[in-house]
């Protein structure tokens, strides 16, 4: 069971995009075509196999236009999607449920492809041991909503922001001068709930890191062969990330070198929309 997002998070994000669509006249092409007190049924179906996520951004996009629309779930976010498979029935104000039809599909759809995509590497890691994270490579505007969809396939969340865990990059440690002593000023600045990683990119740098004890090292741009001896090197001490460039085609072999997490910023900045469609009953 997926925790829901609180609709609180959900509504600016949906007022925000209805706004944008309706402009400064609303939806002329309804308001000239359909009477004013013309009900619609229809129902979101599936065109394509895939994983369920944001289905509460159609709810609240049809709410917020029709707050009489009744609004019946077929599926819950992190189910399994066939081609076909109706997710939601919806019977509401004809012109208000057009108007918010093309916010409802394209915030539905980036979700569950974002989900999906999630769930193709979280299938491609099965048994190792390893967990698919997300990155901070996201829509902006639209972190909480797409870090949501991750789980809904499967993987779990990284830092969503910069107050929230310290992460020393290349650049932080450039400007520190050098990763160890990075760490030592995050050590004496942090608080006792927030943890510490350090990005690393050679096994040199691995050894400065691993001698001031960070909380997870995340291994840049390793080959295979490095992440391998990175692990052994670390001997269990803290979590191992391994992260950059990360692709179906490499996160099994990646993940079999014995890595904890595995990183991939392609899972919101780079998945496909699921094509959802909103059809007439």
């Amino acid at each position: 069971m997926i925790s829901p997002l609180p609709d609180l998070l959900i509504e600016p994000v949906v007022r925000a995009a209805l706004a944008e669509d309706l402009g400064r006249a609303g939806d002329i092409t309804s308001l000239a075509c359909i009477d004013a007190n013309a009900q619609l049924a229809a129902q979101f179906a599936s065109r394509k196999a895939g994983m369920l996520a944001g289905l509460a951004c159609a709810r609240l996009a049809i709410l917020a236009l029709d707050p009489a629309a009744a609004f019946e779930a077929a599926a819950a976010d992190g189910d399994v999607l066939q081609p076909g498979a109706v997710v939601a029935h919806v019977r509401a104000n004809a012109r208000a449920l057009l108007s918010a039809e093309r916010v409802a599909l394209n915030l539905l759809g980036r979700l569950c492809g974002v989900a999906t995509l999630t769930r193709a590497y979280v299938d491609a890691v099965a048994g190792t041991g390893a967990v698919i994270t997300d990155t901070r490579k996201t829509t902006p505007g639209l972190r909480a909503l797409e870090k949501y969809a991750v789980r809904c396939g499967g993987g779990v969340n990284h830092r969503f922001g910069l107050d929230d865990a310290i992460l020393i990059k290349d650049n932080h440690v450039a400007a520190a001068g050098g990763v160890g002593a990075a760490i030592r000023r995050a050590k004496a600045a942090a608080g006792h709930l927030v943890k510490i990683e350090a990005e690393v990119d050679s096994l040199a740098q691995l050894d400065e890191a691993l001698a001031e004890g960070p909380d997870v090292i995340m291994l840049d741009n390793f080959s295979l062969a490095d992440l391998a001896a990175a692990v052994a090197r670390a001997k269990g001490q803290m979590v191992l990330e391994a992260s950059g460039g990360v692709t179906l085609q490499s996160v099994r072999a990646i993940a079999e070198t014995g890595v904890d997490v595995i990183s991939v910023g392609a899972l919101t900045h780079s998945a496909p929309a699921l094509d959802i469609g909103l059809d007439a009953d």
